[in-house]
């Protein structure tokens, strides 16, 4: 493919207005969580004349995990590979390991059946796969090596734990507010399946779409309070996907328990905000602000703005939870409009004096739309 026009030319193409109505149907039932709905989801996009055309466009993400995963099987024997779906790492990590076992299990029946074909196709006698529910029942063996990416935290718009304040990253540890987290998104019976399934001195790989700070603390809380220990340090990885960019992961290699050193980070990422200087200068576009930052490092250059004087300014608790902060004020040479939320969401923006105005109305805008 040459550009995303190509890919989806493409998928036009290869699919008729019934499959891509189904499809999109699927895809949002299976965001309401319901398991029926997810494998039919899964079921659907495992049928041949459809899986080329969806699994392809995650090219870059197989290559990323793939290669990231192959590079650690050793020493492991036995390794189990949960949510494999049709199978396309779990066999490319038995190619890569001739002699290592390996096993996969999804709940997708058609995914499973697309995942055996594909070994009988590459001639790999090392590597089977099952039709198994992970939250009904485990596997009857122990593993050396249990590899599991995006399988454990199947609720993708859980927004995770909000932060003690508007004003801070940080989060109470306050266990009825961790098990709801667990229980919300099935992460914590899962764990708890694959804690029984390590043989002694077994390793576990995850990568679970926890890349926000308010999904990646409850998640790593809940790997630490099972005795988990970091055997590297987590990597943040980025990939490309057809239209867009995702910031996934971080990618977890977890040496068991009793094992690893790592400490568990639970800070916000390095960002891509500007360093605030208090001595802005205009741009040469006119229109553009003297300073711009949505990124976690916007409440940095909010704190250094110590001449600030605050004009309005609004907190409140959100209908889903979340407090929010907005504020309007001015400093020497600029006014400027700074947003907080308990959910890691910040930005700062400065103008020049005379476009008080701009800013005013936007202030106007989030309080009352937020």
């Amino acid at each position: 493919m040459l550009s995303d026009a190509d890919y989806f030319a493409w998928q036009r193409a290869s699919f008729s207005s019934a499959d891509l109505n189904q499809l999109n149907q699927l895809a949002e039932r299976k965001r309401s969580g319901a398991l029926c709905d997810e494998v039919a989801f899964y079921d659907l996009t495992a049928q041949p004349h459809i899986l080329p055309v969806l699994y392809s466009q995650r090219y870059e993400y197989y290559r990323e995990i793939g290669l990231r995963v192959a590079a650690r099987l050793s020493p492991a024997q036995t390794v189990l590979d949960v949510g494999c779906g049709v199978g396309i790492l779990t066999t490319f990590y038995a190619q890569q390991s001739p002699q290592t076992e390996f096993v996969g299990i999804d709940r997708s029946p058609a995914s499973i059946a697309m995942a055996q074909e594909q070994a009988e196709r590459l001639g790999l006698t090392n590597v089977r796969f099952h039709c198994a529910d992970l939250d009904a029942a485990s596997p009857r063996r122990s593993y050396d090596l249990i590899v599991a990416t995006h399988a454990l935290v199947q609720a993708e718009q859980d927004p995770g734990v909000p932060s003690r304040s508007w004003e801070t990253f940080e989060r109470v540890r306050d266990g009825v507010q961790q098990a709801d987290f667990e229980w919300r998104t099935g992460l914590g019976s899962r764990l708890d399946r694959l804690a029984s399934l390590l043989a002694p001195g077994a390793r576990v790989i995850l990568f679970e779409k926890t890349r926000q700070l308010a999904r990646r603390v409850p998640f790593q809380r809940a790997l630490a309070a099972r005795g988990w220990q970091l055997a590297e340090q987590p990597e943040p990885i980025r990939y490309r996907l057809v239209e867009e960019v995702a910031d996934d992961g971080p990618f977890y290699v977890l040496g068991g328990r009793q094992q690893g050193s790592g400490a568990w980070d639970e800070s916000p990422e390095p960002d891509e905000g500007l360093p605030f200087d208090a001595a802005v200068r205009p741009s040469q576009d006119p229109h553009a602000p003297l300073y711009e930052n949505h990124w976690p490092s916007a409440q940095r250059a909010w704190e250094q703005l110590t001449d600030r004087r605050v004009l309005n300014e609004c907190t409140r608790q959100e209908a889903d939870g979340r407090q929010l902060h907005v504020e309007l004020g001015r400093i020497a040479g600029g006014i400027y409009l700074y947003c907080a939320n308990t959910y890691d969401q910040r930005q700062l923006v400065i103008v020049p004096p005379d476009r008080v105005a701009d800013l005013e109305g936007y202030y106007q805008e989030i309080v009352r739309i937020s």
